[in-house]
């Protein structure tokens, strides 16, 4: 797209947007500031290095078998530099435990330590991006349908260790980047049918909580994600949302909501205020659910519109950290990457270009009809036009220009391995 066309087109939005009291400017300096947390198990299908053959299990699915997919650590971070180069703005890499620098060597989760995650670390800061970390209780021999939350006690204490290991990692990876890393914690832990000994499940996973955040690092910010069930684990999950809500109240952490851990019909916008009252800030999984969490690609919909929307009206960008959670191997990994990370970019840009200090005056005052209208015709704002200059400014191809720059990379470079 010709830059002169771009510039032209975020003048005439700039003006139109400006007889509604909207100053685009800062609107995207305020857009830059949004930094994405992008997922590494999107070049990968989940598979990590820990071992790269390995079946998935824990409710884990990754569907398709699209050509490229990164097979070694090497071509993971190529992927990712590629994706990056196409998403205006500065971004965050997420990383599980599973994908360590191990040197080939058996190295268990228990025995994880910062050292195999230095070679993460130095690449990111030759890539200016920082680091966030998950611990990772699926797919190994300990884990079957209970990790933390376990009967044995032995097999509690090995995942309890991991996790400690894992936050330790995160602390060090925050250190040395100099931007506190997130700590996610989600465990798989449920039962397929019925089960009787509810309590005794969640206290066991309330004590293995406990043991984990008594080690306190000044690098981290801990989170906690629910669920409402897993494949395979469909009649009770452990850590519910009202688990984990209580939990991150009562200890001061972030709950994670991800998009696709609720009911069908439930939407985690209406979440943000009330949690906002009562945790220091929210951890948020952007994802697509299909009927449920099937981690399909993000896109430019009313959940993730509303979503933001919510956080934007709350002012609350400083308080929520935006990690992105979905993976689809049956299209091009890296374009999956593009389209989802932009769309939530476009959904942020929308909701801090709308002109809500007129809808919040028209609510005031009781003018619904005038309220709805204003809401309704917001939609139709030249919104592309000054996102499309925002991607100039950074330096990104604009519009579709992006589809057949991953075309190139998809012919030059995936379609080899």
């Amino acid at each position: 797209m010709n830059e002169q066309k771009i510039q032209q087109a975020y003048e005439a939005a700039k003006e139109r947007y400006a007889a509604l009291g909207i100053d685009t400017e800062k609107a995207l300096a305020a857009l830059q500031k949004v930094s994405l947390s992008l997922h590494c198990w999107q070049a990968d299908d989940v598979t990590g290095f820990e071992n790269p053959d390995g079946q998935l299990s824990g409710g884990i699915q990754a569907t398709g078998n699209y050509p490229g997919k990164a097979r070694n650590m090497q071509e993971l971070r190529k992927d990712v530099e590629k994706a990056v180069s196409l998403i205006p703005g500065s971004h965050r890499l997420n990383i599980h435990a599973i994908y360590g620098d191990f040197g080939g060597q058996k190295v268990d989760r228990d025995q994880i330590e910062p050292k195999h995650f230095q070679s993460w670390i130095d690449w990111a800061k030759d890539n200016n991006m920082k680091l966030d970390f998950n611990s990772t209780s699926f797919s190994h021999p300990k884990s079957g349908d209970q990790s933390l939350s376990h009967r044995d006690k032995g097999i509690r204490d090995f995942w309890v260790e991991h996790t400690i290991r894992s936050r330790r990692i995160a602390d060090e990876m925050g250190k040395q980047l100099g931007s506190k890393a997130c700590h996610n914690l989600w465990v798989h832990d449920g039962s397929k049918d019925l089960t009787v000994d509810r309590l005794l499940y969640r206290q066991n996973l309330k004590d293995s909580l406990d043991r984990i955040f008594a080690n306190k690092f000044s690098n981290v910010k801990d989170a906690v994600e629910s669920k409402v069930f897993g494949v395979g684990l469909e009649s009770f999950t452990v850590g519910s949302h009202e688990f984990y809500m209580g939990y991150a109240v009562k200890n001061g952490i972030m709950a994670t909501l991800d998009m696709g851990h609720f009911h069908p019909t439930e939407e985690i916008y209406d979440k943000i205020s009330s949690l906002l009252l009562y945790t220091p800030e929210i951890m948020l999984h952007v994802s697509r659910p299909v009927r449920w969490d099937s981690d399909h690609v993000v896109i430019l919909n009313d959940s993730v519109q509303m979503l933001a929307q919510e956080i934007v009206r709350a002012e609350a960008l400083p308080r929520v950290n935006i990690g992105l959670d979905y993976f689809d191997a049956s299209i091009n990994r890296i374009g999956a990457y593009v389209v989802g990370s932009r769309a939530t970019q476009k959904a942020f840009l929308q909701a801090l270009l709308e002109p809500i200090a007129t809808l919040r005056k028209y609510e005031a005052e009781g003018k619904f009809f005038e309220r709805l209208a204003l809401l309704e015709e917001a939609k139709a704002l030249p919104w592309n036009a000054v996102y499309d200059y925002f991607c100039l400014k950074n330096g990104v191809a604009p519009a579709e220009e992006y589809i057949a720059e991953i075309g190139r990379y998809e012919k030059e470079v995936l379609s080899k391995r």
